[in-house]
């Protein structure tokens, strides 16, 4: 979206306000379909920086994750926690994962965590 949708930044502001951290959300953004719920952006920092701090290879990195805080203004982008980009049946990861959309990106959404089945 050229100018981000007013609607989705107030949810996003209301996530970031820390008044809960259970709303679902499934977006299409470049392409992919991504759904899962909104955190914090402090909180989803926090966790992706211990994921990072407990891996071998990759604990340099967590830093970076802990260092800057967001700008005043409303929200840019969408921290998803437990979430998973839909492909045919399956979700990947199918335990869900840590990903950040900037919402000028958001080509569509809509409210709730979506999965497929085959059943």
């Amino acid at each position: 979206m050229s100018k981000p949708d007013e609607l989705l930044v107030d949810v996003v502001a209301l996530v970031e306000s820390g008044r809960s951290n259970q709303m679902s959300v499934t977006v299409v953004a470049g392409g992919a379909v991504i759904t899962g719920r909104l955190a914090p952006e402090a909180v989803w920092r926090q966790r992706v920086s211990e994921v990072l701090a407990d891996s071998a290879r990759l604990s340099d990195f967590s830093a970076a994750f802990t260092a800057g805080t967001r700008a005043e203004g409303p929200p840019t982008h969408l921290h998803f926690h437990v979430a998973r980009i839909l492909q045919g049946e399956v979700g990947i990861p199918e335990t869900g994962g840590m990903y950040r959309v900037a919402i000028e990106d958001v080509s569509a959404w809509t409210m709730g965590d979506f999965s497929y089945s085959s059943h």
